[in-house]
């Protein structure tokens, strides 16, 4: 269904230009998504940090014990 709607859009599945500068503008649009994955990558890695050494400031002298149960005894 999906290939007769192309077909009666004239489309073909894949599309090659024969005129190889309109990979250019493709290529553009790739860069600048690759760039914004970057920097988010780069933003929540900076975040995850900073709230690493945030709760291990706020939680260092708390003593957990490994299994409750062990107060009954």
């Amino acid at each position: 269904m999906l290939f007769d709607f192309l077909y009666f859009m004239d489309m073909d599945f894949l599309y090659f230009p024969e005129d190889k500068s309109e990979y250019i503008r493709g290529f553009f649009v790739l860069l600048i998504f690759m760039i914004g994955a970057l920097i988010a990558m780069i933003f929540f890695h900076t975040q995850s940090k900073k709230e690493e050494k945030y709760y291990d400031n706020k939680f260092k002298n708390v003593d957990y014990k490994e299994d409750p149960s062990e107060d009954k005894e």
